[in-house]
């Protein structure tokens, strides 16, 4: 808080100075009156500052806040998409002609009032994962005007202006933009500012970040490699790049044939394989290939150290292999040695918690050490690298450790949650922090609380859901067996489709 300006008391006439005085405790008494009613706003915006989510009702959407309030009535005939949940910008899609894909968009905000009518079209900027799970820019919107686009960002700033025929996101990576203009292609990033020129006939990402550099094509047909300031990495002289690179080498193609190149263009091996998949952490280590069907280890000297013999190969860490023999899953070294046994199927390896994740065939996983010891056994239910823990169900328990494999409490796991799921003589109900029963030991099953607030709740077959607060909102009566999820708001239930993001009400 700024402190107001002290006043030494003047020796003059008493009455000018009682007249001071009582002017000076009026206008501190407006401050503070004043600083009150911004203050009671600003908490005001803070306890209302809501989530809001995409619901489908009666075969219409719309939108609700994170209470479980409708915000846009379900009347739209194709889904509304919220570019970002904590910002009441709702793109809708109307007068759709299907034979002729054309259609017309408007934004709405959380009056429901339409916002950024200075433009033809406003659309959100889609994406997808390696996965192919679409996803959106949370942070722009693609705008036309006049038959150009541009962009601006959720406020409805222009950060680009409408001069460019098409803009669309770079696959995979976050706030990189590929903008076309006259026929050439350059690359924006998400407050607009230029990152490549447009001067290229295609660009495709090169590593999982901008920061990695870019892949260009250039008018003759041929690629090259730039970094995120244009500089040139690798001469555009080559019939294909892949995106498989490390230690300053590179995977390029070349009259049909991959062919491994320094960042200079010197040709460091090109026999010896069908085909580069991995280049290697560890220099001296090399590459893995691919040579009829089977995979091996060569050095960039062309001697195979591993031979081209296993089904897959990945490397997991430096001089440590994830490895797949006929049919199963281990962990081999650069000599052939067994760390973890091929019984598995499937293996991943996390790296920012240097353990592996061992899967069997029941759909149980082994949670192994740096040193390959099987410490936890379980079905893993999360594993979150952020916040440093591992979720497992043993048996009928739900279990969290740290990556010391250490128990913890569920408390400390959902710091910030007001409810805890607890078990007691075969039924479930809800503990506050300090393991205080808030619901009675009543239900057959219960989710932990969602970021919303709200757990779900099961009872004699049927799913319904309380607040953070323990008060039922949706009495059990949804049977929802066949959604991969179970997550509420208010009494709205996530969809099926897990991909598209939506709530219903059954």
């Amino acid at each position: 808080m700024s402190r107001g300006r002290r006043y030494e008391e003047p020796k003059l006439n008493l009455k000018k100075v009682f007249a001071v005085i009582i002017a000076i405790v009026v206008i501190i008494m407006s401050i503070f009156v004043i600083k009150g009613i911004l203050t009671k706003d600003k908490e005001q915006v803070k306890i209302t500052s809501k989530d809001y989510a995409v619901v489908f009702q009666n075969n219409k959407w719309g939108v609700i806040d994170s209470t479980g309030a409708i915000v846009i009535d379900p009347a739209y005939q194709e889904m509304i998409i919220i570019p970002n949940s904590k910002n009441d910008v709702f793109l809708c899609i109307y007068d759709v002609n299907y034979e002729t894909g054309e259609y017309k968009t408007k934004a709405l905000n959380s009056k429901n009032e339409e916002i950024f009518t200075q433009y033809n079209q406003i659309e959100a900027i889609s994406n997808k994962d390696k996965d192919n799970n679409i996803w959106y820019e949370d942070n722009v919107l693609k705008v036309q005007k006049d038959g150009k686009y541009g962009l601006i960002n959720l406020a409805g700033k222009e950060i680009a202006p409408c001069e460019y025929t098409d803009i669309t996101a770079l696959e995979e990576i976050k706030n990189t933009l590929k903008v076309t203009k006259e026929g050439q292609i350059g690359i924006l990033d998400n407050e607009g500012k230029t990152i490549l020129p447009t001067q290229y006939k295609n660009i495709t990402k090169l590593g999982q970040d901008s920061k990695e550099g870019f892949i260009i094509q250039k008018e003759d047909g041929k690629y090259g490699i730039v970094d995120y300031s244009n500089q040139v990495v690798l001469e555009a002289k080559y019939d294909e790049i892949t995106n498989i690179y490390g230690n300053d080498m590179y995977v390029v193609k070349q009259n049909g044939k991959q062919v491994l190149v320094a960042k200079d263009g010197t040709e460091v091996l090109n026999s010896g394989f069908d085909e580069i998949t991995q280049i290697l952490k560890n220099k001296e280590n090399g590459i893995i290939f691919k040579k009829d069907n089977k995979y091996g280890v060569m050095k960039t000297t062309g001697e195979a150290t591993i031979p081209a013999e296993y089904e897959e190969l990945k490397e997991a860490k430096s001089g440590l292999l994830i490895s797949k023999q006929n049919g199963k899953y281990g962990v081999i070294d650069l000599q052939k040695a067994n760390k973890i046994e091929q019984k598995y199927t499937s293996i991943t390896y996390y790296e920012k918690a240097d353990l592996y994740v061992a899967e069997k065939e029941d759909y149980t996983c082994d949670i192994i050490d740096n040193s390959f010891n099987v410490c936890q056994s379980g079905i893993l239910t999360d594993l979150n690298e952020e916040k440093g823990y591992i979720a497992l169900k043993q048996g009928k328990q739900d279990n969290y450790y740290n990556f010391k494999f250490e128990n913890k409490n569920i408390t400390e796991i959902y710091s910030s949650n007001t409810l805890f799921k607890s078990k007691n003589n075969g039924k479930y109900g809800f503990v506050d922090k300090n393991g205080n029963v808030v619901v009675d030991y009543i239900y057959d099953d219960v989710t932990e609380q969602n970021s919303y607030g709200y757990a779900g709740i099961k009872k004699d077959g049927k799913w319904g859901a309380i607040d953070n607060k323990g008060n039922v909102v949706q009495e059990p009566t949804y049977n929802l067996e066949d959604y991969l999820q179970i997550d509420f708001i208010g009494r709205w239930h996530l969809g099926k489709d897990l991909n598209m993001n939506y709530y219903n009400q059954l």
